[in-house]
């Protein structure tokens, strides 16, 4: 479960305070999926950020599986968002020295993982990427970097996914298939599920949409009928993902 209470985030600038987010409150169920809208600017990265422990709210707490990371240090909460939390970022944020292997090694070797190597093979196989393993990121395009980014969230098997536009800078098809990937990943293994979108379409295939507006919580509601339990066409395999353990 996700316990987002009375959370404020307000940013210092110039002598002025900008208030980012202004004291959101919700709770999301485990094994639930998400989405969070609104306008460009009303706090939704800011928000998810949050969530993940990339931030400390100014005020308010955060629960992830029953644990305030918003009194965590910064190396307890990076332990922690290891073993519970993967991060999908818009544009990628892929090590560009490494290969789309490596990427995805490196929480797997964090976590003290045997043979991350050849899972980090396993995982970007069931992502549909067996041929492009020692590619570097700027040999892939803009679908395959965001499923190695796929592959490394989820590498440690968290229980809690989140993604921050994860079909922002893809087409229409290539967003499709990283979406399916996601839900899939639900499917299969239970993973909530939260995602920061300005797709109306990808919002209405969630459980569960959050509407912000200028830093407010404006609605939460349930999509008459989320198309969240029909399937798109899967190319990428992902029945096979492979279960990580130490």
């Amino acid at each position: 479960m996700i316990t987002v209470k009375d959370v404020s985030m307000v940013l210092t600038a110039a002598s002025r305070s900008v208030t980012i987010l202004d004291r959101i409150t919700f709770e999301i169920q485990t094994k639930q999926t998400v989405a969070i809208v609104g306008p460009s600017g009303s706090g939704k990265s800011t928000l998810l950020g949050l969530m993940a422990g990339l931030d400390r709210p100014t005020s308010g707490s955060i629960q992830l599986d029953g644990t305030d990371i918003t009194t965590m240090g910064e190396s307890q909460m990076a332990r922690f968002r290891r073993e519970k939390v993967g991060y999908i970022f818009q544009s990628f944020h892929l090590i560009p020295t490494l290969t789309a292997i490596e990427n995805v090694a490196v929480p797997l070797e964090l976590s003290g993982v045997s043979r991350a190597g050849d899972r980090a093979g396993e995982l970007l196989a069931a992502v549909g990427l067996s041929d492009r393993m020692e590619h570097y990121p700027v040999q892939l395009s803009g679908g395959e970097q965001q499923r190695v980014a796929v592959a490394r969230a989820f590498a440690c098997r968290p229980p809690i996914l989140l993604a921050d536009e994860p079909t922002g800078n893809l087409d229409s098809s290539t967003g499709a298939h990283v979406i399916e990937l996601l839900l899939s990943l639900h499917r299969d293994y239970g993973t909530t599920l939260v995602l920061v979108t300005h797709d109306a379409t990808l919002a209405s295939s969630m459980q569960r949409v959050l509407s912000l507006r200028d830093g407010h919580l404006e609605s939460d509601s349930m999509p008459a009928s989320p198309s969240a339990a029909r399937t798109l066409p899967d190319p990428l395999s992902s029945d096979s993902f492979p279960i990580v353990e130490p």
